[in-house]
């Protein structure tokens, strides 16, 4: 097998064949999925070997001090033999990593073969093909947790292990010094736990991230900027805790914690930073130093580690198998995302030139993961189900009476694109408004005229004589609301997205098998605009098939948008992505039953997305998510190619379709109309007269299910075939 190694003395770096592991008693053969590069950690390691004999000393005085005791014990030749030998040899290199299990030890009966494990250790979790890990440093890998996420686990339990230490109560304030890999885990964990965090690095590009991730603010340590975010942020009080992510040989960390930490506040150093603690600034204030000791309980106890020994949970409750096992559950329930981490995705073959690159600074990177070989088809098959629509549809009767409207949420979106145009329409009546505060109710009822505002949905499901209900709420939340509204009878017009996950999705269709309700629409309202409407009818039907190109230029979003959460509302694309592949699935006439997507290396939060839709009849589309992108450039360009004719949109302004003839859309300005006002007509339209809704459910799931499938894609690096699409 192969295995990273480094000469200490030379600093030469090696992919090297060596002899693959036995698997002994007490632990389990795993061959890697993935392993993560630690850029803090291993690299100071890669830096320090090409130094000269005397700045290795100087890096590593306990190591000079040891040297020196073997001299006066054992005399200087003894001891020159012993060092050079230790030094000329090949050490490995990881300590994080996520893999299959391939063979099981005696003792073993927790996981079997064929099992995804997550791995710790600087001896069992090494960047390796294969590795032997013992029981206690393993931990299996939660249902629909991405190898490639699982691979983090040694890190964020690093991290994890410093948040306990730190304390953190709910309400309180935090300091992150450093936002390096392990600083941006431990900005999420608090978030996840209800603190409040700054940030400081002198990295604009690492602030950034960490603002996107739940910092409220993050700036350059030396600037005054983060003095006054703390200030502002605890009254002048300053922070309940500050955490030492950083590494180097400035002082500057400790200094900046003792000015900025309250009074009796406590000081967490997780990383190798220097500490000369300036003794006035700590004793006035008598702040509380604590440290953290690598993954928790646990390390560097042989019998722990390597003869699997546990401590009971009745007085150890968080030991170093347990916080792994924690940190897996986190990310695996959206509490923590580490996909926007990922800078690079390195082959492992390729191992050498990734370690030179980063230590040369060619490659910038805040966590970089190598890809194994056998691997490459991910140990999850990438693929997603699209649920087969089961249900017998209930009669429904047409009315003349108009049609009473209740809306769940009245936000933005609601009042701008929807209300308006509802709120003219004949044949409607605006019954009810229900939001989880007084005063927004209220002022949807004055500004559209409903009938009445409360903050009791279940009123509004229980009153029969409302016809339909619109969600329009969070993304979080349109699952249950569909489906409680559906179960009370009701027509449903939810928007986009209608499931941030596959059981949210299954949860909705089990509701509409269960009750025979299968009134229900999702505002992908692009279909219904009148530009591309009439673009799609000049260009005509299609005999081959088409390519389809669809740019999005999505721009960037205000720091502290609720869309940013991705933790508890999904990415951005899962929000927003449902709109483009069901553009280009209506154009095409078909569903996709294939979704490849790929993230731009190195994007902040990875929002540039390119993803490629393939059809049964050959065709593609390709949907261009970027955020990059300049806002003067129109958000929206399509194009449409078959049968020796284009279709052209610019931003819903104005189109062109080229062929025998060519049409071209009026060139007089016009405001862009994206299709709100067609879709709410001929969504009352149904509900009234009781006809089929505008939009069929299968392809409704059809776009669901592709549109989450793009995660899956991303987090498996292949294309993601959608079994029993039609």
């Amino acid at each position: 097998m192969k295995q990273v190694v480094q000469n200490y003395k030379s600093g030469e770096l090696a992919l090297l064949d060596v002899p693959a592991p036995g698997c002994k008693p007490g632990g389990v053969l795993v061959r890697t999925a993935y392993s993560l590069i630690s850029t803090g950690t291993e690299l100071m390691k890669v830096s320090e070997a090409g130094m000269s004999m005397v700045g290795k000393a100087r890096s590593r005085p306990d190591q000079v001090a040891k040297v020196v005791q073997s001299v006066a014990t054992n005399g200087l030749p003894a001891t020159y033999r012993k060092v050079m030998g230790k030094l000329d040899s090949y050490t490995p290199l990881g300590y994080s990593l996520c893999g299959v299990v391939e063979q099981v030890g005696a003792g073993i009966d927790d996981v079997k073969v064929g099992d995804l494990v997550a791995c710790a250790g600087n001896e069992h979790a090494l960047h390796a093909e294969v590795n032997w890990v013992p029981k206690n440093l393993y931990s299996p890998v939660p249902g629909g947790l991405a190898p490639r996420h699982a691979a983090f686990g040694t890190v964020g339990s690093i991290a994890l292990q410093g948040v306990r230490q730190g304390e953190p109560q709910l309400g309180e304030n935090a300091l992150v010094i450093g936002l390096g890999l392990i600083g941006q885990l431990v900005v999420q964990l608090l978030t996840a736990a209800g603190v409040r965090v700054v940030g400081a690095d002198p990295d604009p590009a690492r602030c950034e991230l960490a603002e996107r991730l739940g910092a409220v603010a993050c700036g350059d340590p030396s600037s005054a900027a983060v003095e006054a975010s703390v200030a502002e942020l605890t009254d002048g009080h300053g922070v309940d805790q500050v955490y030492l992510a950083a590494g180097g040989s400035s002082n500057q960390p400790v200094e900046l914690a003792a000015r900025l930490c309250r009074d009796r506040g406590r000081v967490i150093d997780i990383g190798k930073c220097r500490l000369d603690l300036p003794w006035n600034a700590y004793y006035e204030k008598e702040l509380d130093v604590r440290f953290s000791r690598s993954y928790g309980p646990g390390r560097y106890d042989p019998s722990y580690e390597l003869e699997g020994r546990d401590y009971p949970i009745g007085y150890v409750r968080w030991t170093e198998r347990r916080n792994l096992a924690c940190f897996l559950d986190l990310m695996a329930r959206g509490r923590v995302d580490v996909e926007p981490l990922v800078s690079h995705v390195a082959e492992f073959d390729d191992a050498v030139q990734t370690y030179q690159s980063l230590k040369d600074g060619e490659l910038k990177a805040v966590a970089v993961l190598f890809r194994y070989p056998e691997q490459k088809g991910d140990a999850a098959a990438p693929a997603v189900s699209v649920p087969a629509v089961k249900v017998t549809p209930r009669p429904v009767r047409a009315s003349s009476a108009p049609v009473r409207l209740a809306f769940v949420g009245a936000g933005n979106y609601a009042t701008s694109m929807l209300l308006p145009h509802l709120s003219q329409r004949d044949g409607v009546e605006l019954s009810t408004v229900v939001t989880t505060t007084a005063l927004s109710g209220a002022n949807a009822q004055r500004k559209f005229g409903f009938a009445q505002a409360t903050t009791d949905l279940d009123a509004v499901l229980g009153d029969k004589s409302i016809d339909a209900v619109f969600v329009v709420t969070r993304h979080s939340s349109h699952a249950d609301l569909t489906r409680k509204a559906l179960l009370a009878g009701k027509a449903v017009f939810v928007e986009k997205p209608l499931a941030l996950t596959e059981d949210e999705l299954a949860g909705v269709l089990a509701t509409v098998e269960e009750s025979g309700n299968d009134r229900l629409q999702v505002g992908f309202n692009r279909r219904f605009a009148p530009l591309l409407r009439e673009a799609k009818e000049r260009f005509g039907a299609r005999t081959g098939p088409a390519s389809l190109r669809y740019l999005v230029n999505a721009g960037r979003l205000e720091h502290g948008s609720w869309y940013l959460r991705q933790g508890t509302e999904g990415s951005r694309f899962a929000g927003e992505g449902g709109h483009f592949i069901d553009t280009a699935s209506w154009l095409l006439g078909a569903d996709p039953v294939s979704v490849y997507a790929v993230a731009a290396s190195g994007g902040a939060g990875h929002d540039d997305l390119q993803i490629v839709l393939r059809y049964a009849d050959d065709s593609t589309a390709t949907i261009s998510y970027v955020t990059s992108g300049s806002s003067a450039f129109p958000k929206e360009t399509l194009d449409l190619v078959a049968d020796g004719k284009v279709l052209r949109l610019d931003d819903f302004v104005r189109a062109s379709v080229y062929g025998r003839k060519r049409w071209v859309s009026s060139r007089l300005p016009k405001a862009r109309d994206k299709g709100q006002e067609a879709e709410l007509a001929a969504f009352v339209k149904a509900v009234r007269g009781g006809g089929p809704m505008p939009v069929p459910l299968d392809s409704i799931v059809a776009t669901t299910t592709a549109t989450l499938a793009v995660q899956a894609g991303l987090a498996a690096g292949t294309p993601v075939t959608l079994t029993g699409a039609r």
